[in-house]
Parts: C-alpha cells; sequence; structure tokens
C-alpha cells in the first residue's frame, strides 16, 4: 500500500482514538478528503519544481507508534539548549513526555495541543486561532487531518516571558520507519514578548519523515524571536510549514539554521494583517554529501507602511542540492512598503548544485522592493592573503565560509543560541575556529 492510501485509510482509526470536539472534528475531516484528492506534492507544481518527495517516500512507515519508548534526559541532553534555564516542551515519538518536559500554567501557557483542543477552557481560544493561518493544501491539509499533540503557547497580553521556551521533538528509532506530525499553535497577545527555539532530532539511523505546521499569531505591538535548529541525521527528513500571522506594529522574526537530515524543505509564510508592521525572515544552511535543502518563503505586504527583510545564505558541498524559493507579495492598498530580498550562495564542489528564485509581485507604486541573489565561489584573492598571513588552507576556507555567514549570526538575540550555532558551523567545517561569539 502506498503511503498515501495508508495514511487516508488510517484516517478513522485516528478519530477513534483521540476526543476532540466537533468543530475541530469537521476541520479535520475537511482537511483529509483535501489531501486525499492532491496527494503529495511532485515536481510538475511550480513549487515544487526543484525537489522531489520520491525518495523519502518509499519507506514503509508507522503512522502510530506501537511501543512506549522510554529516554532518560542524560540521552538527550546534547540537543537542549542547556546553558541557560528555559521551559521545556519535549515529545519523544510524537507523544509528550512530562518527565523530560518543564511547562506552566502560571500567568502564561505552555503546555500542549492534546489539553487545548480537548478542553472546554481553551474552546474559544481554539475556535479563534486554530487553522485559522494555514493553508488547506497538500502537506499542511494532511497534518491537519491528523493534528493531536504538539507544542501550544499563549502568551496573554503585556507579558515579557521571563526564560526562552525549547520545543524538542525527538524520534527514538524503535520503528522501522515513522512518520510524525507535530501541530503547534502559537498566540501572544498585545504587547508580549515571546523567544522559542524549536528543534526535531532523531535518535538512530531508521528512516523518520515529519510533517510538521506551526501557526504563530503576533497580535498587536507583540514580538516573537523564533529560532529553528535542523541538524538531524542523514536517515531523517522534515518538511516544516510555518505559518505567521501578523496585526499591527507587530515585530516578528524567525531564524533558520539548517545544517542536517536527509531532506528538508522549510515553507515560511508571513501575512501582515496591518500597518507598520516588521518582519524578518533569516537562515543558514550548511550541507554536504546528498543532502537537500529547500527555503521556500512568502510575505505578503497587505497593509501600508510595513518593512520586511530575508537575508538566506547557504554553502553547499559534495553532491548536495540547495534551493531558494523567495516570493514577496505587495498589494495595492500597501502603499510606502520597504521590502528587502537577498539570497548569496558559495558552491564549494563541483559536484554541487544550488537553485535560487527570487520573486516579487507589487500592485503599488510608492513601495521600495529589492530582490537579488548570487552564487559564486570563495574568492581567491581573500584566500591568498589568509595563505600568506601564514594560515594553513583548511583553516582559511573555514574562516571565509565563517565570515559569510556571520552577518545572520549578528541578529541572534539570545547570546546562547549564537554560541552553539557558531559551534554547529565550525563542526560542519570541520575546524576549530578558537574563539566563540
Amino acid at each position: 500500500m502506498e503511503l498515501k492510501e495508508k495514511l487516508v485509510a488510517s484516517f478513522m482509526a485516528f478519530e477513534d482514538q483521540v476526543d476532540v470536539d466537533a468543530p475541530v472534528h469537521d476541520i479535520r475531516t475537511e482537511a483529509i478528503k483535501k489531501f486525499e484528492v492532491e496527494g503529495f506534492p511532485t515536481k510538475k507544481l511550480e513549487a515544487w519544481k526543484y525537489t522531489s518527495l520520491n525518495p523519502v517516500l518509499k519507506f514503509d512507515y508507522s503512522v502510530f507508534p506501537k511501543t512506549e519508548p522510554k529516554l532518560q534526559y542524560g540521552d538527550i541532553k546534547q540537543y537542549f539548549l542547556h546553558d541557560i534555564d528555559t521551559y521545556k516542551i519535549v515529545f519523544v515519538d510524537g507523544k509528550y513526555s512530562s518527565y523530560l518536559s518543564q511547562t506552566t500554567h502560571d500567568g502564561i501557557d505552555v503546555c500542549l495541543m492534546s489539553s487545548a483542543l480537548t478542553k472546554p477552557k481553551y474552546r474559544i481560544i481554539i475556535e479563534n486561532y486554530f487553522n485559522k493561518a494555514a493553508k488547506n493544501e497538500g502537506l499542511s491539509a494532511l497534518n491537519t487531518a491528523f493534528s493531536y499533540e504538539g507544542a501550544y503557547i499563549h502568551i496573554p497580553k503585556n507579558k515579557l516571558v521571563d526564560k526562552p521556551i525549547q520545543i524538542l521533538h525527538l524520534a527514538t528509532g524503535t520503528e522501522t520507519g515513522l512518520m510524525l506530525q507535530p501541530r503547534n499553535l502559537i498566540i501572544v497577545d498585545e504587547n508580549s514578548h515571546l523567544e522559542v527555539i524549536e528543534r526535531h532530532q532523531s535518535l538512530t539511523e531508521n528512516p523518520v519523515l515529519t510533517n510538521s505546521v506551526t501557526e504563530i499569531f503576533a497580535n498587536k505591538r507583540a514580538i516573537v524571536d523564533y529560532y529553528k535548529v535542523q541538524n538531524d541525521r542523514q536517515s531523517a527528513s522534515l518538511i516544516d510549514n510555518t505559518y505567521i500571522s501578523q496585526k499591527r506594529e507587530s515585530h516578528v522574526s524567525v531564524h533558520t539554521f539548517a545544517f542536517g537530515g536527509k531532506l528538508t524543505r522549510n515553507n515560511l509564510n508571513f501575512y501582515q494583517n496591518g500597518e507598520r508592521i516588521n518582519s524578518t525572515l533569516k537562515g543558514v544552511t550548511i550541507i554536504g554529501d546528498k543532502q537537500h535543502v529547500d527555503h521556500n518563503t512568502l510575505v505578503h505586504h497587505q497593509q501600508p507602511n510595513c518593512e520586511s527583510h530575508q537575508d538566506y545564505k547557504s554553502i553547499v558541498g559534495d553532491s548536495a542540492t540547495g534551493v531558494f524559493n523567495g516570493k514577496i507579495i505587495v498589494d495595492k492598498i500597501a502603499q510606502k512598503t520597504n521590502a528587502f530580498q537577498a539570497n548569496n550562495n558559495l558552491i564549494v564542489s563541483d559536484k554541487a548544485t544550488m537553485n535560487t528564485k527570487p520573486q516579487l509581485e507589487i500592485f503599488a507604486d510608492d513601495v521600495k522592493c529589492s530582490h537579488g541573489c548570487t552564487i559564486g565561489q570563495l574568492d581567491e584573492s581573500a584566500m591568498f592573503y589568509l595563505r600568506s598571513r601564514g594560515i594553513p588552507e583548511k583553516e582559511a576556507r573555514a574562516l571565509l565560509m565563517f565570515a559569510f555567514s556571520n552577518d545572520i549570526l549578528s541578529s541572534v538575540k539570545i547570546p546562547e543560541v549564537k554560541q552553539r550555532i557558531t559551534k554547529l558551523i565550525a563542526e560542519k567545517l570541520n575546524v576549530k575556529l578558537g574563539f566563540d561569539l
């Protein structure tokens, strides 16, 4: 049985296992019908022109894990940002681990989607926000159909969350193949500030396919800083769908650091629903072997006097493939928009491939918009300068590549995240840089 047919056939069994109210039931039923019609995206679709899912769909994935895995903190400590105190929401093979987590209801809600979907006290929030930003198409529809567990975060107005929140999804590999579909809902009310660090991690070489959907709602004057750390095993594939709805004067930034995994597809969608909004999208990708990383971004300017800044950098080696497909849409009403988009790439192997497609669709006439991309190799004159100062070739190449990606790190607001990413970059470049940021 093909994976699509297996998922559609499993839907009824899934609904029998969970307790959800009627509105969510209707949403999920409509979503599985949508997926049944559309199926998995193919390269015939323009948005998937450079990325084929065939290599990761051929495995026989378990939809529902059969075992109840047990992990100790020492088994996964390395995947946490443990230099600072944080709230932690940990899922093991798609199930919440209370032993490894630290949640709270003390003035803010840092808890679970399963609770939000089933408890009456969350009903109004779910009706107003659940599936209101996500698009009912393809893989997002599939996730909606099976949505039950994930992170639920609600920050009431006028709250500065005292510490960052870590969301960690773990796959133990007790199944020969596993498909996970976490669903995160994050609501930040007026004048509040939130920092989130998200990671997906497989613990064995068994194949894992994660189809994740995150909805973020930043209300009036809210500030959200979101960091995605993607450094998984070569047997793990991730399709990350993030939808962000911003209200007036809100600021949302998303930093994506893609270093590991077999196939990674990041669909990042910003919708500006008010004036004086600021949206920031930045990313660093360093890949080798036969890895494939695809960043697909959208910023939709729907109101005047707003800004967006996109800056993605990739270092592609061996037989790896990188993709950047970025789109900015400026509606006719969205005058005085300032939109910037840049994608710069280094190719460090003759067999590496980079596909880049920056796009602007502007329907307003009083805007300042720019986009551009570069694909090149290391500067030979810079290499000569470093070598002439006694720096070995390996270290010289690493320093140049580190400098290439450094301006993305400069906008990271959590020092411990910056230090962790600096170390990951050094590991990917296979060199000791001898300094921290």
